[in-house]
């Protein structure tokens, strides 16, 4: 268990979002996810989801892209005292930041540079397009998920996964899967995705068998377990099939613990 201090009680779209709490029994699951979901639900922290507010979650999400939260973190609370205060709009603050600096200040998340210049356009697209980072916050609280969606990916640099992540810890959305590198193994890896399935097909396959109220804990949790267990080199079945939880319910497409050899499911095809 780790000792993260989150809420014990998971609740999809978090206590602000009218979620209800979900009940986590691999014996009453009707799909594979589902089943694996309900697994992960008895090894780690069972979270609440929303309440976050719209246009910083974004700009951590945007930080966060090809970095690690430990990376990204501390980029965040940097670009916050820095620019968050005195009762400016945060939006406003970083729309007519000076790139340069702004990438200074982020520079431990990686990619500064590229996500400096992001974040800036970004925020100058909020500004636009809402007037503000709170009208943005209500917009992606209280608009259909999917004309949110739509209107997040048109903005450049922002993808499905950030997209969702908004929709899921900001709007606190039921049925939203964000899909990053580790869910994207590991459901290929198991076999409940197809071997060649992108994040989009991962993404539908999951908010397909997965049931909403669970979508939220299946994707922070899945990071989790591809954290601990289900690492892209070294999964924990490699050496020994008992030290996985998950081991029955996995295909293990793309590992070869006879040959000690992993590779990406989609190179099985080949």
């Amino acid at each position: 268990m780790s000792d993260d201090p989150e809420p014990a009680v998971n609740i999809s779209g978090g206590t602000a979002g009218g979620g209800a709490a979900a009940e986590f029994d691999p014996a009453t699951a009707d799909t594979r996810a589902e089943e694996v979901v309900d697994r992960l639900g008895e090894l780690f922290w069972q979270k609440e989801y929303g309440g976050r507010d719209a246009f910083t979650c974004l700009v951590r999400t945007i930080l966060s892209q090809n970095t690690s939260d430990k990376a990204s973190q501390p980029a965040h609370d940097a670009l916050i005292d820095r620019y968050d205060g005195d009762g400016i709009d945060l939006a406003e603050s970083l729309a007519s930041a000076e790139r340069s600096t702004l990438a200074e200040t982020i520079s431990g998340a990686g990619l500064y540079n590229q996500k400096s210049e992001t974040i800036i356009d970004t925020a100058a697209w909020v500004l636009e397009e809402f007037g503000s980072a709170a009208a943005f916050d209500a917009f992606v609280k209280d608009e259909e998920p999917s004309v949110v969606r739509e209107t997040l990916l048109e903005v450049r640099g922002v993808g499905p996964k950030t997209a969702d992540c908004v929709l899921l810890f900001a709007g606190g959305r039921g049925g939203v899967f964000p899909v990053d590198t580790h869910v994207h193994r590991i459901y290929r890896r198991m076999g409940i995705a197809d071997a060649d399935a992108d994040h989009e097909d991962v993404r539908a396959v999951l908010e397909r068998d997965v049931p909403a109220a669970k979508c939220g804990f299946g994707h922070t949790a899945t990071i989790q377990f591809g954290r601990e267990y289900c690492t892209a080199r070294k999964p924990a079945c490699l050496e020994d099939p008992d030290a996985c939880p998950m081991a029955d319910l996995c295909d293990q497409v793309g590992v070869y613990p006879a040959t000690d050899e992993v590779v990406d499911p989609t190179e099985t095809l080949e």
